[in-house]
C-alpha cells in the first residue's frame, strides 16, 4: 500500500438503519479502479463490486455481511507476464457502537480459539463500508502469483555456485602469505 489515505470510501449511516435488513452496493467507477490498484501495488484492478448486507442487532450493534468480487492483473513472478486472479469473498463485521455501554456477561465464558473476533468497536454511527471491503482485498492478493504451469527457469550460467572449499579455515589458510 502507497499511500496511508484509502483509495475509496463509502459511508453508510447505521443510525438510520431500521431492524428491516438494508442492502449497499460498492462499485467503483474506472478512477477508483486505478486508485486501488496502486494503492495495493497491482498492476490493474479490471472489476471489484461487494454487496453489504446490514442489519441492526440491538440498539448499539450492528450485522454486516459481505460479498465481495473482483478480479486483479498481477505479473507472474516466474515469467514476469500479466495474468488476471479473480477473487472472491464473503465475510461478515459485527459493530459496535462504541458511545453506548456494551454489556459483558457476568459469567465468563471458556476461551473458544476457533471463534470468530468479537465485534468491532466503532466510534461513530457514520460507518465506511469500503474500509473492510479493501482489507480483505489486500488479504486475499497473492504476494506471489505464478500462472498456471510455469517455473522459474535461470539463465545458463546464471545461478552456479562456485566450488567451495572443504572448511573455512581453508579460505583463511590461502590468503596467507608466505614470509
Amino acid at each position: 500500500m502507497k499511500g496511508a489515505a484509502p483509495p475509496i470510501e463509502h459511508y453508510f449511516d447505521l443510525g438510520r438503519l431500521s431492524q428491516a435488513e438494508q442492502s449497499v452496493t460498492i462499485a467503483p467507477d474506472a478512477q477508483a479502479l486505478a486508485r486501488i490498484a496502486s494503492w495495493t501495488d497491482v498492476v490493474a484492478v479490471t472489476a471489484l463490486t461487494a454487496e453489504v448486507a446490514l442489519r441492526k442487532q440491538s440498539a448499539s450493534q450492528f450485522l454486516a455481511v459481505f460479498r465481495l468480487s473482483a478480479d486483479i492483473v498481477q505479473n507472474c513472478v516466474a515469467s514476469l507476464e500479466p495474468m488476471t486472479t479473480h477473487i472472491a469473498r464473503d465475510f461478515t463485521r459485527v459493530l459496535h457502537f462504541a458511545a453506548a455501554p456494551y454489556r459483558l456477561t457476568l459469567t465468563p465464558e471458556p476461551l473458544d480459539l476457533t471463534a470468530e473476533d468479537g465485534p468491532e468497536e466503532i466510534e461513530s454511527l457514520r460507518f465506511d463500508l469500503a474500509g473492510p471491503v479493501l482489507e480483505e482485498l489486500v488479504l486475499a492478493i497473492d504476494p506471489y502469483p505464478r500462472k498456471p504451469g510455469v517455473a522459474f527457469q535461470p539463465p545458463e550460467g546464471v545461478g552456479v555456485a562456485p566450488e567451495r572449499p572443504d572448511n573455512p579455515f581453508a579460505v583463511l589458510k590461502s590468503l596467507k602469505t608466505p614470509p
